[in-house]
């Protein structure tokens, strides 16, 4: 199996939707050369749904790699329903239900990048509470590559 690659980002994202999309795909791009062919990614915000929109467009063009979308609740399905019309799209949920609805998204975020050897993420570092900037945090500790777009 090839490299795993998981995003994490900010619920909003604060600067140009099409520069950081350009970003994105360039860097999406130079980890598919570097061997990543998985990834995976949340359901919770923009630069979740901008993460699958770029993995999905490079997925026309290299039908290889695979695209994961975790869940956080039975809840968040029902209000995603939509990504089950993908073919191309995987789905998971982790063992998470039994912790609080305010840290199911922390959880998942964590077990998502235990799993990968690279983290793409949008952080702005200088915000005192986020729970993307814990789970980068989190990476970090357990010796995970690290590219931010911020």
């Amino acid at each position: 199996m090839g490299r795993r690659v998981a995003f994490i980002g900010h619920r909003n994202i604060l600067c140009s939707n099409d520069k950081l999309r350009k970003k994105l795909k360039e860097i999406v791009k130079k980890e598919i050369v570097n061997g990543c062919n998985f990834f995976t990614m949340g359901m919770h915000g923009e630069f979740d749904d901008l993460a699958l929109s770029v993995c999905l467009e490079l997925k026309r063009e290299i039908k290889s790699i695979e695209i994961e979308v975790a869940f956080t609740s039975y809840n968040a399905i029902k209000k995603c329903a939509e990504i089950f019309s993908y073919s191309d799209i995987k789905t998971c949920m982790y063992e998470i239900e039994e912790e609080h609805y305010k840290r199911q998204i922390i959880v998942s975020n964590q077990k998502m990048v235990e799993c990968c050897d690279t983290l793409i993420c949008y952080v702005d570092e200088r915000i005192s509470h986020s729970g993307a900037k814990n789970v980068a945090k989190y990476a970090r500790k357990i010796g995970l590559e690290i590219i931010n777009l911020i």
